[in-house]
């Protein structure tokens, strides 16, 4: 098959933040895109469409097709992966049944390794990997907002992983038009690693002294706790042997000296609201690379100190 020649059909999986983000967008620009959302939230959807509320956009209400995975029926050529690290297991056969032999899965999750544990979990799928650069949030049952300029999506194949390019350039093509500054990546390894890296810092230092990233964009103790966080997770990545492409600290500070001050992590909303959150994968998974490579590690250790208690508790619940 040409993929020229074929509209794209895709299926994001979470309608949260970045996944009702990225579907709003694509159905703004016309293409072929059904969601999968629960609850109340899906509710809303389904009765009074996504409502999205976009610095870059603007105001719109959209219709697009929303059902709950396990109702979901038909094939698809792309898989947007947009849940959170812990309900990876939950949309296994989703992905499974909604899948062709040449259907691409993409992860956008803020976890490293992700698209390497759902290849595992999927096998004949061909599952790529992604991260994503955006304040998206929430604001509302069946309504997201975007705020700020940035909208960057990056995706690629690991090594070994046998995908043809012509498929990955019409995914580019179609998140460009949507408006989505899209890229594909030679080394999506190392670049899922540096999203890693910027937002556990983002989100660590946020939730761990409570304020929104204006705070960090101030010199003093919060900041200093943001470099020391990023300065950490360089070292993890020279001992892994990632090779970087500029220094991860100024590259981090970059980064969010460019957000709204007023926006927040998303592991951060969830756990100001007593909700599950990604504090496994954002603090303690990296904090557990970091010792297992030997790299001295004190701000990750000083953060894991206040929180571990109560992920502690959460995990006998």
């Amino acid at each position: 098959m040409n993929t020229n020649d074929k509209e794209l059909s895709y299926l994001v999986v979470g309608t949260g933040g970045v996944g009702g983000c990225i579907a709003g967008f694509l159905a703004l620009a016309g293409k072929q895109v059904s969601c999968i959302a629960r609850g109340e939230h899906l509710e809303a959807l389904r009765t009074n469409g996504l409502r999205l509320h976009s610095d870059l956009k603007g105001e719109h209400t959209l219709h697009i097709p929303a059902t709950t995975a396990e109702e979901f029926s038909d094939k698809v050529d792309v898989i947007f992966v947009c849940v959170k690290g812990y309900s990876i297991g939950s949309i296994t056969e989703l992905i499974k049944r909604a899948s062709t032999s040449e259907t691409v899965v993409i992860p956008i999750l803020n976890v490293f390794g992700t698209g390497p544990r759902i290849q595992g979990q999927v096998p004949g799928v061909t599952v790529l990997d992604g991260c994503i650069y955006i304040v998206g949030f929430v604001s509302g049952k069946g309504e997201i907002s975007q705020m700020g300029s940035i909208f960057r999506l990056v995706f690629g194949a690991h090594e070994g992983t046998k995908v043809s390019i012509e498929r990955m350039e019409a995914v580019q093509r179609d998140l460009t038009e949507s408006g989505i500054r899209a890229e594909i990546s030679d080394d999506i390894r190392r670049d899922t690693f540096v999203k890693w890296s910027f937002i556990s810092a983002m989100a660590v230092t946020g939730a761990y002294y409570d304020v929104p990233m204006g705070e960090v964009q101030k010199p003093g103790a919060v900041r200093d706790t943001f470099i020391g966080l990023s300065r950490e997770s360089a070292e993890l990545a020279r001992r892994l042997g990632i090779q970087l492409k500029r220094d991860l600290v100024e590259y981090n500070l970059k980064v969010i000296d460019s957000l709204d001050p007023h926006s927040t992590a998303s592991m951060q909303k969830d756990m100001a609201r007593g909700h599950e959150s990604e504090i496994q994968g954002l603090l303690f998974d990296l904090l557990d690379a970091c010792e297992a490579q030997g790299i001295d590690c004190p701000t990750y250790r000083m953060v894991a100190e206040k929180f571990r208690p109560s992920h502690t508790n959460a995990d006998k619940q």
